[in-house]
Order: structure tokens, then C-alpha cells, then sequence
């Protein structure tokens, strides 16, 4: 008995130890675990279950204990530090603090009917097969098959190849479908980028316009362009780590209007002296678009009518914060055929079934390696300019999200790869993948 009792002391003492030195932490461990569970079975309808033993089994997150109805999530550790994600029809979830007043409405995007009578795609209709003789369907199938083996380890959920705008192979683990809404991370960012290349292309925006918030005409801030925020060189201090309570978990698990933490950061250099990753930089753009607008109405709108509906990926979603801004930084849903299409849009430079969407210039401004960032980055979309994957060609540019989230638009071959999961490198080999897939092409 008494070995016992010592046993749970050093446990109860080895249990206080940890919740003291992570309790800080607890509102980013609780939000992410409720705000994950609540979108997930909202926008996918997933069991909890499912989401519990997958998607939120993260160190520390896995922590947290949640409970859902299906249109919200409460989560804590050890019954600390409860936190609560609420979910609207058409604005997904989001994570609530204790300012959120339920009596105010957030405006509900008005949406465009999916075009089913077109083939993919430019529409949900199933195309008739359409082979070419040059590509090796059996060894691109086990390119795809790879992505799959040994899946405790790479983690693949979903893969879709697409070649001259046509779907040349596909697959889906267990419990995912081509009708699967998929959180795309960071892959927001490049959607929110695309939103400023049609209003260039519209003529409504300079990406060389300065003084963007009022204070900045006071300090080296008026020279912040939106080009140096697109291309996350505007040299604001932020502080881009998941690991502790930093600028970006601050921001996307405790504020109630994401869009204002980059804005108020001060200037530690001049812009484009340094290039610096930044999602409260996709936030703050996020901001700027909406004051574009006379109405939150027409900014909910915009995206869905210029982007979205535009070019049928009727399944996209992208949630807002308490404030009604979308998360530009990290919340879009889609199915991956609607992220294929999104890379499709983008291989054919902005022309999207006789449309054109965005100056075909645009594509080379994301593509063009941004100043002091090793040629990885170019204006919210990853590059390979500097050989990162030295058996893809370099010209491939991406949209990239956490635990692996891509979508490669590679222009010299044709070809969009959509690949989804819960791991990235090194766990999952981007190199072999996509070399795998390219030499399936004779």
C-alpha cells in the first residue's frame, strides 16, 4: 500500500509539474483541440471519434478532452482552461472567447449553384476517360499507391493527379471521399493572394500602394506596400511558432479580430530587407480587403463571387473570425477535386473556360522568388527555384498547409498534384512522390 501511494505522489507531483510549466499553453492546447473538432464534424461530418483519434492526436492537443453537438465543441485539460468553437450554416466555426456576442450576425455568403452539366473541371460532372498514350497508367497508379503504403508513418488521406485539365489518377483512404471537405492550413494563403490578383486585373488595386492603416503615415510603416505583404517582406516584427504562445497562437486561438495583431507590430526593418513567414501578414491583408468594401455583406461575397463560385469549387469554405474577417491565413475547406481546380486555375494563368480571371502576368508575379527567402517563396505560394526538390523541375510552385496540405502546379509538365494528410517531411518524401508521378510520364 504504501508503494502505492508513493507511486501516485510522484505521479500526482510528475502531473503538477507538467500543468505548471504548460499552463500558459492551455488556451492554445483547448482552443485548437475544440475549434478542430467543431470544424471537422461540421464542414466534413466526420465522427468525433475519428477526429479525436486522428486529427487532434497531436502532442499536447491530445490532451485535451472535447465534447460535441455537431454544431459546436467545448474543450479543456484536466478540466482547465475551457474553450468553445460555435458553428454558423456557411461561415463554418469559430473559436469564441468571452467577448463573443451570439446576438451578433455575421453576414452568410451568397452562393452560385454548382455547374453539374459541365465535365471537370469546369463543372462536377464526371468525365468519360480520356487516355493519353504517353503516360504509364500502372506505374503512376503505384506512384499514387505509394503515398499510401506505410501510412502510420506518411499519413496520406487524399491524391489526386490532374494533366492538361483532366484527372489522370485519384484515391482516397478509407473514410474519405471525392466529396470530403479538406482543411487546407496555409494553403489559404494563396487563395486570399489570388483575391488581389483579380482585383488587380480589375483594376481596383495598386500592389504598389502604400500607407495601408492609419497610424503608419506617422512612422517607416508608410512605406509598407501590399506587394511587401504578399510577399511577407514588409519587415514587421512577428513571431511565427506553434510551439509556445507566440504571435501566431496568440492570434489564432485568443483574438477576436485576427486581422489587427500584424498591423500594430512594429517595423524591425525597412521591407524587403528581410523575408519573414508571417499568417498575421495573410491576416492583415485579410483586413485591408475588407475595407475595400461599403458593407460586410460585399466582402463576404467577394471571395465566392470572383474565385470560388467562379470556377465551381462549390465546396469551399473559408470561416471567419469572431469580427466576421476571414481567416485568411489558415481556414479553407475544400474537397480535393476543388483544390485541384484551384491549382488547374493557375496552369492555365487565370483563364478558366474562356474566362480570364487574373493577368496571366500574375502567375509569374507568385512564382518569382521573393528577396532573402532562398528562393522558396514568392508571393504567398512556395517555389522550388533553389532545387529544395532536386528531381522535380524547378519551375513548380505550390500552396502549401500545415501537416502536408499541398497542392503543386508544375506548368512545364502539365500537371497539378493534390496530396492531403496528417504528415509532412520527413515523414512524407516530397521529392520521391512527386518524382515518382513524373516519370510515369513518357
Amino acid at each position: 500500500m504504501k508503494t502505492f501511494k508513493r507511486i501516485l505522489l510522484i505521479l500526482f507531483v510528475i502531473l503538477a509539474v507538467a500543468v505548471y510549466f504548460n499552463f500558459p499553453k492551455l488556451n492554445f492546447i483547448s482552443g485548437y483541440a475544440a475549434k478542430n473538432m467543431a470544424s471537422t464534424v461540421f464542414l466534413t461530418e466526420r465522427g468525433a471519434q475519428s477526429v479525436e483519434l486522428n486529427d487532434n492526436d497531436v502532442p499536447l492537443i491530445n490532451l485535451a478532452d472535447v465534447e460535441t453537438d455537431g454544431e459546436s465543441a467545448s474543450a479543456s485539460v484536466f478540466g482547465l482552461m475551457e474553450r468553445k468553437a460555435v458553428c454558423h450554416e456557411g461561415l463554418g466555426c469559430t473559436l469564441i472567447n468571452e467577448n463573443y456576442d451570439p446576438n451578433i450576425e455575421i453576414p452568410v455568403p451568397v452562393r452560385a449553384e454548382p455547374k453539374s452539366d459541365l465535365f471537370f473541371p469546369y463543372g462536377d460532372k464526371e468525365a468519360k476517360d480520356t487516355v493519353f498514350t504517353h503516360i504509364d497508367y500502372d506505374r503512376l497508379q503505384k506512384a499514387i499507391d505509394w503515398a499510401f503504403s506505410d501510412n502510420e508513418e506518411k499519413k496520406t488521406r487524399t491524391v489526386l493527379v490532374a494533366y492538361k485539365n483532366h484527372i489522370v489518377g485519384e484515391k482516397y483512404l478509407e473514410g474519405f471521399t471525392k466529396d470530403t471537405p479538406i482543411l487546407g492550413w496555409s494553403m489559404t494563403k494563396s487563395v486570399l493572394a489570388t483575391l488581389y490578383g483579380i482585383l488587380e486585373y480589375q483594376g481596383k488595386i495598386d500592389l504598389d500602394q502604400a500607407v495601408l492603416l492609419d497610424g503608419w503615415e506617422k512612422d517607416e510603416r508608410k512605406h509598407i506596400t501590399l506587394n511587401h505583404l504578399l510577399r511577407m517582406q514588409s519587415g514587421l516584427a512577428w513571431e511565427e511558432d506553434y510551439t509556445s504562445i507566440s504571435d501566431v497562437t496568440r492570434m489564432l486561438f485568443m483574438d477576436a479580430d485576427m486581422t489587427k495583431a500584424q498591423g500594430e507590430k512594429e517595423a524591425i526593418a525597412a521591407p524587403t530587407e528581410i523575408w519573414n513567414y508571417s499568417s498575421g501578414t495573410s491576416n492583415l491583408l485579410s483586413g485591408i480587403l475588407r475595407k475595400r468594401f461599403k458593407t460586410h455583406q460585399e466582402y463576404i461575397n467577394f471571395p465566392y463571387e470572383a474565385l470560388i463560385d467562379k470556377i465551381g469549387m462549390s465546396s469551399m469554405l473559408i470561416e471567419t473570425d469572431m469580427k466576421g474577417n476571414f481567416v485568411g491565413s489558415s481556414y479553407a475547406w475544400a474537397t480535393t477535386r476543388d483544390w485541384a481546380k484551384f491549382g488547374l486555375l493557375y496552369l492555365n494563368k487565370g483563364n478558366w473556360n474562356g474566362e480570364q480571371l487574373f493577368d496571366s502576368s500574375w502567375v509569374d508575379y507568385v512564382s518569382t522568388p521573393t528577396l532573402h527567402s532562398d528562393g522558396t517563396y514568392g508571393g504567398h505560394f512556395w517555389l522550388n527555384a533553389n532545387g529544395k526538390y532536386p528531381d522535380v523541375p524547378r519551375d513548380l510552385y505550390s500552396a502549401n498547409g500545415y501537416q502536408g496540405q499541398r497542392v503543386f502546379i508544375i506548368p512545364s509538365k502539365d500537371l497539378v498534384v493534390v496530396r492531403t494528410g496528417l504528415a509532412e517531411e520527413p515523414d512524407f518524401d516530397i521529392n520521391l512522390f512527386l518524382k515518382n508521378i513524373l516519370a510515369s510520364f513518357q
